[in-house]
């Protein structure tokens, strides 16, 4: 699969000329493009969520969109509305933000519920629904959405339907002493670096990794691995609702698509035990009492994966 790895180093390095710390994160993002899902960037403010989301966009060259998600905003800003023509004696459709190939939904918690429900059918059934009719939004459609954990005021939960629409949650983190230094330096242009990120891959080129992503192999004994760690969370008292099938694919595709970022055509077992944290921590619901003895999702997966052995797997295809 050298074409992803090929298309993924070129995304990667022009990436980083703004976003300044491990391809880790970028690599995440583009598995998930990559696997047909959607991203949930979660960390405080200032860490560069929006300039992350916008600076893929841009290497890309997908059409790009952002909405930035208030109490006000409206289902309609998100999905688009019949508009009266008097001269034409009709209504006509106006697109909303939502049908671009990049959407960013910036600071999603601070929609409502009934606006965050309007890209619960978008991020599930690639279409929308406005006015009875029904429109299909164009492949590739891919949703990087960003919220503020730490902050309450002014914010609406996600509900766990929506949580399991995206197939990744990633921490940001803050950059090391180095890349901190690069990122201050670099503000002394008069434009933001972002503006400068060069388009460096065709929509034709994503296209066809979505669907090479799809080939890449994964034995049963990987399988098997996934399914061991996904029984685990549904037996396990400490967790109230486990990983549901919808998760159990998220995984699969999700390191179909990172292996093939990686370079490699097929699956290994530590290329599940690097994405179960992000692609799971959303998807377990812990109960009460775990939570009051200072349980976290993220504790409990990495005990799990402490606990089941890894498989010996055969890597040819």
């Amino acid at each position: 699969m050298s074409m992803i790895n090929d298309v993924s180093q070129k995304i990667i390095k022009e990436v980083k000329n703004v976003y300044k710390t491990k391809s880790e994160i970028i690599e995440m993002i583009l598995a998930s493009l990559f696997a047909g899902g959607h991203v949930l960037l979660e960390d405080v403010p200032g860490t560069g969520k929006t300039i992350l989301a916008k600076a893929v966009s841009k290497a890309t060259g997908l059409d790009f969109s952002r909405i930035q998600c208030t109490p006000d905003l409206m289902p309609q800003d998100v999905t688009g509305s019949s508009i009266w023509r008097p001269d034409q004696m009709k209504f006509e459709f106006r697109k909303g933000p939502v049908m671009s190939s990049v959407v960013l939904v910036d600071e999603l918690n601070r929609a409502t519920p009934r606006t965050q429900s309007a890209l619960l059918e978008c991020m599930a059934e690639n279409q929308i629904s406005v006015d009875g009719n029904s429109y299909i939004l164009e492949k590739p459609f891919f949703v990087i959405a960003t919220e503020n954990p730490v902050e309450s005021e002014g914010t609406f939960p996600l509900p766990e339907a929506q949580k399991d629409r995206f197939m990744f949650c990633l921490n940001m983190g803050y950059p090391d002493d180095e890349d901190e230094k690069s990122i201050i330096t670099a503000q002394r242009a008069q434009v933001h670096p972002v503006e400068n990120v060069k388009t460096v891959v065709t929509k034709e080129q994503i296209l066809e990794c979505i669907k090479d992503a799809l080939q890449i192999y994964v034995d049963d004994s990987v399988l098997e691995y996934i399914l061991a760690l996904v029984k685990k969370t549904r037996e396990d008292e400490r967790i109230n609702s486990g990983i549901s099938p919808r998760g159990s694919i998220a995984l699969y595709k999700a390191a179909q698509a990172y292996a093939a970022v990686k370079g490699k055509n097929f699956v290994s077992p530590e290329d599940v035990k690097k994405l179960a944290v992000p692609v799971f921590r959303k998807r377990l619901i812990l109960t009460t009492d775990s939570l009051l003895k200072g349980y976290s999702s993220e504790e409990i997966i990495s005990e799990f994966l402490d606990e089941i052995p890894i498989p010996v797997f055969n890597s040819h295809v």
